[in-house]
């Protein structure tokens, strides 16, 4: 398909979305009844400068990951997210595929802990969206590329993040992840970037390879533990990190929190105000 068809699309649909249906406020001084620009590339987590040239046919080929962004970000149905695939020109994600697909309903929960950092992963461990109050307590997610979305590869060769491991801890949770992608390869046999995605961490990083390989996998990976977490502005802080699974979908959302009233719950909340304070900035 033409560029500009796929342009046309995302604008026409841009357009229709009321900002209160996506949890933006509405003001007095819209003038449109739709998402601005702007909303819906923060929404997505891509450049408003690159969302215009997708809207003006100027940018040709969006990775099927921004297709992906996008439908989430407009709140798409299933066959119009599927269309707007295939005007991109890849083809619509089928069973064989590992979903990345937050559907209406997981969104609404999504919604509800809009104040609370949480992270939404698909069975890779490839990040599907972090909201505002993560990045805020872990950091700006939103120029993440490639690999560099992928938990198993930042965990293996990727920077320092803020959650604070003992050697042990850290080895016990690539375990984890490399034993959770191995059985993800198992049940997705034919997702061409599944293979890639392990081709290229066999590539990157050795310990990879040695998990990978392990005879005896390890247990999968904990659904509730605590992080002690160093943010740069507020200091070190412990909170419950709960990950919960999107059985149909297979996603996986974290979720931090801390107990109401310690001093942990008060750093959090200043985190979250201050990153929050630099991200509309």
């Amino acid at each position: 398909m033409e560029a500009w068809e796929f342009g046309s699309t995302v604008r026409r649909w841009r357009d229709r979305v009321a900002p209160d249906a996506v949890g933006l406020p509405t003001g007095h001084r819209r003038r449109a009844s739709g998402l601005r620009r702007e909303e819906l590339a923060q929404l997505a987590g891509i450049s408003a400068d690159y969302l215009t040239r997708l809207e003006q046919g100027r940018a040709t080929a969006p990775s099927a990951q921004v297709v992906e962004a996008l439908a989430r970000a407009l709140r798409l149905p299933a066959p119009e997210r599927d269309q707007l695939h295939r005007l991109a020109g890849h083809a619509a994600p089928g069973p064989d595929v590992v979903p990345s697909r937050v559907t209406a309903s997981v969104q609404r929960l999504l919604d509800r802990l809009a104040g609370t950092p949480v992270v939404v992963y698909d069975a890779t461990w490839t990040l599907v969206l972090a909201n505002a109050p993560y990045d805020a307590l872990m950091g700006d997610t939103t120029s993440w590329h490639g690999l560099e979305r992928n938990a198993v590869w930042r965990n293996l060769c990727g920077p320092p993040s803020r959650v604070s491991h003992t050697p042990q801890e850290q080895a016990e949770h690539e375990a984890r992840l490399v034993a959770d992608l191995r059985l993800t390869a198992s049940r997705y046999p034919a997702d061409q970037s599944l293979r890639r995605l392990t081709a290229d961490l066999a590539t990157a990083a050795p310990r990879f390879t040695e998990l990978w390989n392990g005879e005896a996998p390890p247990p999968l990976p904990d659904p509730s533990k605590r992080k002690v977490i160093d943010h740069p502005a507020v200091g070190r802080l412990t909170l419950d990190c709960d990950t919960l699974i999107v059985a149909v979908d297979d996603l996986r959302i974290t979720v931090y929190t801390a107990e109401p009233g310690t001093e942990d719950a008060d750093r959090l909340a200043l985190a979250i105000v201050l990153g929050t304070q630099s991200l509309v900035d």
